[in-house]
């Protein structure tokens, strides 16, 4: 697995700088391709595996799940990473990452499907529903 794309999670939690930064306005402000920098947290008092996602901006966005962070932070000891910012979702954001040299290629994006069809309108002949399948009420 040389190139994947992964979440970013905690972005609702304020960020530990001078001015607490807002990580989801930071991700507001991120477009697709733009470099993201990975960086390990072995003194993280919650996980000695965490693994931060820091925007072009040096403004963190947030953080690599733990179920992925400790492969990834022993990738990043270990060779050459390079990470961008692909997309915004409705929870968050996703990155991609590629590991041994050169930059990842981002996926085409998901096209917008838009609102789905309304519902066709039932057969209405006089405004009646009727029960097909039973007795009608107190029969």
């Amino acid at each position: 697995m040389d190139e994947f794309t992964t979440s970013i999670v905690g972005i609702d939690f304020p960020n530990a700088d001078k001015t607490r930064s807002n990580r989801r306005m930071e991700i507001l402000l991120c477009a697709p391709g733009d470099r993201v920098t990975l960086r390990r947290e072995p003194k993280n008092p919650h996980d000695s595996n965490a693994v931060g996602v820091w925007s072009e901006r040096d403004i963190q966005l947030g953080y690599i799940s733990a179920e992925r962070a400790p492969m990834i932070g022993r990738r990043l000891q270990a060779e050459e990473t390079s990470a961008l910012f692909q997309a915004m979702h409705q929870g968050g954001a996703y990155i991609r990452i590629r590991f041994g040299g050169g930059d990842p290629s981002l996926p085409p994006p998901i096209a917008d499907p838009g609102p789905p069809p309304p519902p066709p309108e039932p057969d209405r002949d006089d405004g009646f529903y009727r029960d097909e399948d039973g007795p009608e009420w107190g029969a």
